[in-house]
């Protein structure tokens, strides 16, 4: 029982143990959980106390920060009112400055039709007073004075005309002198004979064959006429086509070597022979074309210039000719600035229209120009080319130098030769066209057709008309004659006065 008691007591005890411990523990924790608030409370209140201090302070600096960052802006605005202000006082003053112009334009526009209109009336008050019109009046005038100063303007017009002459020709001749001088060619005239040596009579007769059989077929062959009786010791050959002359010449003499004269053979001899011609103008036209520098030319255009040297202008062969020319275009584009290249071609193929003009209608400048089309030259090339007789205005400076070396290779002396019956036609040309003018009395042709002198009557042509009368014949001849070279006019006026005393 007492045990009992004693266990019940112990376990009693044991839970009010347990309880008591709880309680305290309970206790404790309590404790601890209001020392914890507290410590809690505390940091959260620094933490604010911190967080404002950090706040006004980050104010405190965004305010000086944006007090300095606005006070050139200010500045600026303040500049800026202050531009804007002086502008428009100097648009106010430029406003002003304008409308005085104006004004004063208006007054002179105004000024200059009342001196206009007072002008006029003068003019129609003069005109009214002498019976004169404005433009008689004038004309009237200027023959008072002309006939007051006829001497003092003479005077002024040959000197002006002197001195500018002076300078062009020295500088125009010390160009062509150095060019010249720079080719230094020797001037061969070349006369492409039409006629076959004979060894011997004998040959003459196998020449014509029996009952004329050898020279039909040799006409036949080449298309050239052949003249057996003009001269006792040669045949002559007869052809408009250059070419054809030039390979019956060739067969008929390889033919006369080999002294085998007959239909079969002067067929074939003909066709060998045409082909050895075609195989020299091909190489002629690319060591032309060599020679004179010029490249990128089509090989048909090649064949058309190596066609030249079978062709002969007044005893020149055209080839050698277009040679020359190319050489001195080069020098004297070089010499005034202008495309080499350009004036080099152009006098190279300036006559390649007469490698054709036998079998085609039109003159061998447009003849030319259609062959250079065709083939695409450059368009600068035909300009130049096409001008050298005048049929077509000079259009670039190459077109000038080309006529230039045209004329200079052309009348080189020595260069061409001319038939008698030429010479003398081409002097009554110059002399029947220059007595054609009013007031001419005699004109003779000199120096080779190279001077005309006109005596002219002086009751009929003043000192001053002289320069006119010069200038027409000299338009006239160019546009009217063909010539080699440059033709000098020359007018003569002369006063006689012859009195006796008896």
């Amino acid at each position: 029982m007492s045990l009992n008691i004693i266990l019940i007591l112990l376990a009693l005890s044991g839970v009010g143990g347990i309880v008591l411990g709880y309680v305290l523990r309970v206790l404790i924790g309590l404790a601890q959980r209001g020392s914890v608030e507290l410590d809690t409370k505390r940091k959260l209140l620094l933490a604010k106390e911190q967080a404002a201090k950090i706040i006004a302070d980050a104010e405190f600096r965004g305010a000086v920060i944006e007090t300095e960052r606005l006070a050139p802006i200010e500045e600026r605005e303040e500049k800026l009112s202050a531009r804007e202000e002086r502008v428009a006082s100097r648009e106010e003053f430029l406003d002003e400055k304008e409308n005085e112009v104006r004004m004063r334009e208006q007054e002179a526009v105004r000024a200059k039709n009342e001196a206009e209109n007072l002008a006029a009336q003068r003019s129609r008050e003069l005109a009214k007073v002498a019976h004169l019109s404005e433009e008689k009046a004038r004309e009237e005038l200027f023959d008072e004075i002309e006939r007051a100063h006829e001497e003092a303007i003479l005077l002024r017009l040959q000197k002006l005309a002197a001195n500018g002459q002076e300078r062009i020709e020295e500088k125009a001749r010390a160009i062509l002198t150095t060019t010249i001088h720079r080719l230094g060619n020797a001037v061969n005239a070349e006369v492409m004979s039409l006629s076959v040596t004979l060894p011997s009579d004998d040959v003459k007769g196998k020449i014509i064959g029996k009952e004329g059989r050898n020279i039909k077929a040799f006409e036949r062959a080449t298309g050239v006429d052949v003249l057996i009786d003009d001269a006792p010791d040669r045949i002559t050959l007869s052809s408009f086509d250059p070419l054809r002359r030039a390979i019956a010449k060739i067969a008929l003499e390889k033919l006369i070597a080999d002294g085998r004269i007959q239909p079969a053979k002067i067929e074939e001899t003909v066709e060998k022979t045409r082909a050895e011609v075609a195989e020299i103008i091909k190489q002629k036209g690319e060591a032309a074309a060599y020679e004179a520098g010029v490249i990128g030319l089509d090989p048909k255009l090649i064949a058309l210039l190596g066609r030249l040297h079978y062709r002969t202008s007044y005893g020149q062969n055209i080839l050698q000719h277009s040679i020359e020319m190319a050489h001195i275009a080069g020098m004297l584009a070089e010499e005034l600035g202008a495309d080499v290249a350009v004036a080099r071609a152009g006098a190279l193929l300036h006559d390649i229209g007469k490698a054709v003009d036998h079998e085609v209608q039109g003159t061998h400048v447009e003849i030319g120009r259609r062959i250079l089309e065709k083939f695409g030259v450059d368009k600068r090339v035909i300009l130049a080319m096409q001008s050298h007789h005048d049929e077509h205005p000079y259009e670039t400076p190459e077109a000038v130098i080309v006529q230039v070396a045209d004329a200079i290779s052309g009348g080189r002396p020595g260069a061409r030769r001319d038939t008698v019956d030429r010479y003398l036609e081409r002097l009554g040309d110059l002399e029947r066209l220059a007595a054609t003018f009013p007031g001419v009395e005699k004109v003779y042709a000199i120096a080779a057709g190279r001077e005309i002198r006109v005596f002219v009557n002086p009751g009929k042509v003043s000192d001053i008309a002289m320069h006119t009368l010069a200038r027409d014949i000299a338009k006239r001849i160019q546009d009217e004659l063909k010539y080699p070279g440059e033709i000098k006019v020359n007018i003569i006026r002369e006063n006689r006065v012859v009195e006796f005393a008896r």
